[in-house]
């Protein structure tokens, strides 16, 4: 394969019939959390709501979530593409259309949808289309992605928020975010999870654009509401 092909593959997403076959075997790590305690693949415990986050490299992002108060378990892997059940070398070769995310399971009488998009927004840049800073490739892009229309509206409504702090600061890009309906989800392998706990020394370069993400965010009641 040339270096051309190699390189369009780290920016363009596969088309189905490009796509890597995948398998048919589920892969769910037998770990509990390593920070939270939870088994990383148990039940959604009744009245919870999941959430997939994808802003870059999964190892900094799981653990900006796994420390919001109210979240149950998070967990890295991979979402928004085509092939069922990857590996991690398959997605970062391109060929899966899959970004790297964070699964976030939270309890919304103590922490809202809002709240934590605003983690998102504030924790990575979203105008950087298919890389986050020095990781280049379409799993690096950035996302969200939810279980129901309710929790997509909403993120809609967030991210125009965003967009307007972002061109008040002078930020010079467009967001690239990605929002969509889909709750597939492909656990990462075993010594992917909570790495930045497990691993001692291991760091992450994602990081947000310095601005903050205003009063769309902030919570007005949390009792049987997404939002």
């Amino acid at each position: 394969m040339s270096f051309m092909r190699l390189l369009s593959q780290k920016f363009t997403l596969p088309t189905a019939a490009d796509a890597l076959p995948g398998r048919p075997d589920v892969f769910v790590p037998q770990l509990d959390h390593a920070v939270l305690g939870h088994a990383l693949g148990g039940a959604v415990p009744d009245g919870y709501r999941t959430v997939l986050f994808g802003m870059g490299c999964y190892w900094g992002a799981e653990k900006r979530f796994w420390s919001v108060p109210g979240v149950h378990v998070t967990a890295a892997g991979y979402a928004g593409g085509l092939t069922p059940n990857p590996t991690g070398n398959e997605v970062a070769t391109g060929r899966t259309g899959h970004a790297e995310v964070v699964r976030v399971v939270y309890d919304p009488a103590c922490v809202s949808l809002r709240r934590m998009l605003a983690v998102f927004w504030e924790g990575h840049d979203p105008t950087e289309g298919m890389r986050q800073g020095d990781d280049i490739g379409t799993q690096f892009r950035s996302m969200v992605l939810v279980p129901d229309q309710e929790d997509l509206a909403l993120a809609e409504a967030s991210r125009a928020a965003y967009a307007k702090a972002l061109a008040t600061a002078g930020h010079p890009r467009a967001i690239t975010t990605i929002l969509a309906v889909d709750t597939r989800f492909y656990f990462a392998e075993a010594y992917q999870q909570q790495h930045l706990a497990r691993v001692e020394g291991a760091t992450c370069g994602t990081r947000g654009c310095g601005v903050p993400a205003g009063p769309f965010f902030e919570d007005s009641g949390l009792e049987g509401t997404h939002g």
